[in-house]
């Protein structure tokens, strides 16, 4: 018996990829994207050439219909994020819009292979095919997947190593004291003709203004008010300061004439991603690297007192001059203001102990409305100008006590120079292991011991770098002191804010009958209330 099959071949009647009768010529909707990433003179004349001639090429083929050639000029290739024109692209074509895109390369599309792959494939499901003019790839053939895998792959090894180049040629400019600043949102400077930061004096202005507010007692709150109010632009030219922005500002060391290089490190090429370095990457700091804007003293007694504030932990707006300056001697917590009947006519403010209500705690300290907190200061600013003479004298034998740092600068050289040996040691230990076979327990072991002692060194001088800015910023304060004093030659019969900020420390409230105001130079004058 014969059990051959009858086999009929039904042919297809619609296309694979497009679904459309086999039998229906359609003419092709063509598309081209051309793309440079740079916005160099010579990189531009390439993006116009592309756009010429593909929309030439496309006009040419009889069976193709023009539909737009998609752009993107001066945009990086690493990923399709920021993209506008390639992302306008994408979506027309799924919308139903293109039947064909031509680029120029792999590397014009995409140099990331998830990225190319990934898109190739949304377009080849949607029926829409891709031609790569310099690889010769459609990737509607066969060996398209394959060619286009292995060429992507290749544009991305191509990026890493331009990444690695560029990080690399970065590195050796930080390494030489060469500086690069965000010019176009660092308030301040611009790029001078030798190519380095070049005062802008109206900005300069600014940036001088937000270091005396602050020294003048107002928070960085209190100083994007103060700058708003005067209708002052932020660095990005907005209304709109930001506390973040202002402290940024307070504690760049560029203000000061200085350079800490690095601070940031890019941590994966393909996604630009960078984060905070803290100590993954060399740092690199030069001193005097341009002109300041900033004495680098001012700029020392600024981080002293952010410093100070951060340690009380203070929060307040800076609105009012006896913020952060009015003590509890009972449970060492400041005073703050509290508002009574503050909707009808018998309001009125005083200062108290801010654990004052707190539960299973309240403090004896007596509250003080601001007029007594003014008296205390006229009387207690009074009592020194009385002793002028002899509170001079004793501000300036102090001051030869406090002013000599030579033995801490010496000991900070010394030790900065043992820590540049100790890394010279670790890095020819590295190379040493590099070339050489070494067990590798005793290397991690005395790789570990170096690392060990490089970091205690290091930790010396950062202790010791900030005893000699508290020193130098407590010097400065003292002169500050010293000059108001000096200038002063009658009694002061009304309170002046700007002199009780320059002058006081704190006044620590004792009991109901008495204060002592602690001024700057550290004397002690008790008041009786």
């Amino acid at each position: 018996m014969n059990t051959a099959k009858n086999v009929t071949v039904i042919p297809a009647t619609l296309d694979y990829y497009s679904a459309m009768p086999t039998a229906q010529t359609r003419r092709k909707r063509v598309a081209a994207y051309a793309r440079v990433s740079t916005d160099k003179a010579e990189q531009i004349t390439s993006y116009d050439m592309q756009v010429r001639y593909y929309t030439n090429y496309i006009y040419s083929n009889p069976s193709w219909d023009f539909v737009k050639i998609y752009t993107d000029e001066g945009i990086s290739a690493v990923n399709t994020k920021h993209r506008a024109g390639f992302k306008e692209m994408i979506s027309d074509a799924l919308s139903g819009k293109i039947d064909l895109i031509i680029t120029k390369s792999v590397s014009r599309f995409a140099r990331n292979t998830v990225d190319t792959l990934t898109t190739v494939r949304r377009l080849k499901d949607k029926g829409i095919e891709v031609y790569f003019e310099k690889e010769n790839i459609y990737t509607f053939d066969a060996k398209g997947e394959l060619l286009l895998t292995i060429m992507s792959s290749l544009a991305q090894e191509e990026s890493r190593s331009i990444s690695e180049n560029v990080t690399w040629g970065h590195r050796k400019r930080f390494a030489e004291g060469k500086i690069i600043m965000p010019y176009s949102n660092f308030l301040g400077y611009e790029k001078g003709e030798d190519g380095l930061p070049k005062i802008v004096p109206t900005q300069a202005k600014i940036v001088k203004l937000i270091y005396k507010l602050f020294l003048d007692g107002k928070t960085p709150c209190g100083i994007c008010k103060y700058l708003e109010s005067k209708e002052i632009l932020s660095p990005m030219g907005k209304k709109k300061w930001s506390k973040t922005t202002v402290l940024s500002i307070l504690t760049n060391e560029k203000y000061k004439g200085d350079a800490l290089l690095q601070k940031q490190y890019t941590v994966n090429f393909l996604t630009k991603k960078q984060k905070k370095n803290n100590g993954e990457v060399p740092q690199y700091y030069v001193e005097g690297s341009h002109e300041a804007i900033i004495e680098p003293e001012v700029f020392d007694l600024v981080q002293a007192e952010i410093k100070e504030r951060k340690k009380q932990g203070l929060s307040n707006s800076g609105n009012s001059v006896f913020s952060s300056r009015i003590v509890c001697s009972k449970c060492g917590k400041f005073y703050g203001p509290r508002t009574f009947h503050s909707t009808d006519k018998y309001k009125r403010v005083v200062w108290q102990c801010k654990s004052k209500l707190k539960k299973g705690h309240k403090c004896e300290t007596p509250d003080l409305n601001p007029k007594d907190i003014e008296n205390i200061f006229i009387e207690a600013f009074n009592k020194l100008l009385e002793n002028k003479d002899e509170v001079i004298g004793g501000i300036k034998e102090f001051m030869k006590s406090i002013d000599d740092t030579e033995i801490m600068e010496k000991e900070k050289a010394k030790l900065c120079g043992e820590s540049r040996l100790i890394y010279t040691k670790i890095q020819n230990y590295i190379d040493k292991n590099a070339t050489e076979t070494l067990d590798q327990d005793t290397y991690k072991e005395n790789y570990i011991k170096l690392s060990n002692e490089y970091e205690t060194v290091k930790q010396k001088i950062e202790v010791l770098d900030s005893k000699l800015k508290d020193k130098r910023a407590r010097i400065i304060a003292i002169e500050n002191f010293l000059k108001d004093i000096s200038e002063n030659e009658t009694l002061i019969d009304s309170f002046d804010d700007k002199l009780f900020i320059r002058v006081i420390d704190k006044i620590m409230v004792k009991s109901y009958t008495e204060v002592i105001v602690v001024f700057k130079n550290g004397q002690e004058v008790p008041i009786n209330i």
